[in-house]
């Protein structure tokens, strides 16, 4: 929090500089892993562990397929020195095993990284309405606020999409390590060529993933604007509006203009991805090439035989393969852990909050609530919207506030209701300053009635028992107070009573 009692600053430019930086230490990839993992074996134990056991066996296989290739290969060029086709019915029946079981494993696998992906996203959406209705509203008055809170809400699967690339670098690392350590018992030189050939895909996807994270800050207030357009031309409440003045070509005009621009933008985007994309994999092929001729010189000076090669080329394709897949969950990880500064700094976000609302127990009742010369300001605004207010409220009485529109009613009733802290100057309850209590529990002690208050579209059960959401639907109670404001006449009368919902 800043001095002035504003939220923490939230600047894009900032956010630019981090992804220009892109801390990509050793130490940041181990946080990044243990942070994901954690998270991935809090939504789902079992299949964390089903997961990292199928990378394993899938490692296992494919180095067992190099190894059958071999045996086949070196049968087929024996069959004219007395192999018999019955010596090789084993190693084919193997090789159709082996190629089928990797084919459902993976299919397998597919399905339970659905499931796991769902149960992240819950995860992280409950983690995410945790601080969105914790934080102060001073927040909710920021733009940088709102642009943090769309990357958040854009990237929520992100922390499972760092867990599975991390599952795809342990199985990366399990299959190159199977598969070239027979590729080594071939000829040692084979290895070390390969890694060679993946270091310019190292160096264009760490470029890939600054690009994308600097696209997604830069565009976040337009998807922001394209979102609020949409709502407005589909929203019930609009819609009166809208065809009473007219207004839906105009906002679809602007719908369009930005989608426009995302677009443009976009297609910059996307060729400088696919120059550096194209860039780092035609330098890896051609190492793949020398690699290849390479292996043709040893078979021609007699250092490998055909039988041999042919596992070497086999085993090459794979271990190319295996080091893309274990270099674009390098790329994932990094690329998915700046998004990832953003929900740190937005959980942090609601740790200042929570640190903010605590205090003691306010009193049930009060004699006497004073204002003294209070002053507040919004956030983002050179002009106070209260500046020396002093009043006084007694326990009992009738208080209306009368004034010009914007003249400071509902932001001083807002502070009165805990919702809004003062700059300047306090608010008593019986001489304590109120921001010595516990926010949540001076709130629980106001009812308030906004102006422009929120329709729920749930049943009328729920949006009654909404005036206390501490609380478990209680039947008796609801009853109670819709028969207490008179609506129980008209809710009786619904189709379904009080569990009609009140929406179309």
């Amino acid at each position: 929090m800043s001095s002035d009692g504003d939220p923490t600053p939230l600047d894009p430019i900032e956010l630019r500089l981090q992804a220009k930086s892109g801390r990509r230490s050793a130490g940041r990839l181990r946080s990044l892993i243990r942070k994901s993992t954690h998270l991935m074996w809090q939504a789902g134990p079992k299949k964390s562990i089903a997961l990292t056991c199928i990378q394993f066996v899938n490692a296992a296989l494919l180095a067992a397929q190099v190894v059958v290739v071999e045996q086949l290969v070196s049968i087929v060029v024996d069959l004219s020195a007395g192999a018999t086709m019955q010596d090789l019915l084993l190693p084919l029946v193997a090789f159709a095993a082996l190629t089928a079981l990797t084919t459902v494993i993976g299919s397998v696998q597919t399905q339970i990284g659905r499931l796991l992906a769902e149960s992240v996203a819950r995860l992280m959406w409950r983690t995410v309405a945790a601080v969105a209705t914790t934080v102060t509203l001073r927040h909710f008055e920021a733009p940088d606020f709102y642009d943090l809170l769309q990357r958040v809400q854009s990237n929520a699967t992100r922390p499972f999409q760092v867990t599975q690339a991390v599952l795809r670098i342990l199985g990366g690392v399990t299959a190159t390590v199977g598969v070239g350590a027979v590729l080594f018992a071939i000829h040692p030189i084979l290895v070390p060529l390969l890694a060679v050939g993946g270091l310019p895909l190292i160096l264009t996807n760490r470029a890939e993933s600054k690009l994308e994270f600097r696209f997604a800050v830069d565009q976040t207030t337009n998807q922001r604007e394209r979102a609020y357009l949409t709502f407005l031309m589909t929203g019930r409440i609009e819609a009166k509006e809208i065809r009473a003045y007219d207004l839906g070509g105009q906002f679809a005009d602007k719908l369009d203009y930005k989608h426009g621009d995302y677009i443009t933008a976009m297609n910059a985007h996307v060729r400088r991805r696919l120059r550096l994309n194209l860039l780092g994999n035609m330098l890896s092929a051609i190492l793949l090439g020398c690699t290849m001729i390479i292996v043709a010189w040893f078979i021609a000076d007699g250092q490998i035989d055909v039988s041999q090669a042919s596992a070497a080329i086999v085993a090459i394709r794979m271990l190319q393969s295996q080091l893309q897949t274990l270099l674009g969950g390098v790329q994932t990880i990094f690329e998915s852990g700046l998004f990832l500064d953003d929900v740190d700094l937005f959980l942090q976000i609601g740790d200042e909050a929570e640190d903010d609302e605590r205090g003691s127990q306010p009193p049930s009742g009060f004699d006497t609530i004073s204002v003294d010369n209070l002053g507040f300001r919004y956030p983002g605004s050179s002009q106070q919207a209260l500046r020396g207010v002093s009043i006084q409220i007694r326990s009992g009485s009738l208080v209306a506030l009368v004034g010009e529109n914007g003249s400071g009613k509902t932001t001083l009733a807002k502070i009165l209701a805990g919702l809004y802290d003062c700059d300047e100057g306090a608010v008593r309850w019986d001489g304590v300053d109120t921001r010595q209590f516990s926010r949540k529990a001076l709130r629980s002690r106001v009812a308030v009635i906004f102006q422009d208050f929120a329709r729920y579209a749930f049943t009328a059960r729920v949006n009654i028992a909404a005036g206390d959401g501490t609380r478990p639907i209680d039947d008796d109670r609801v009853m109670a107070a819709a028969r207490s404001s008179g609506a129980d006449g008209f809710l009786s009368q619904l189709p379904k009573k009080y569990d009609t919902i009140l929406s179309r």
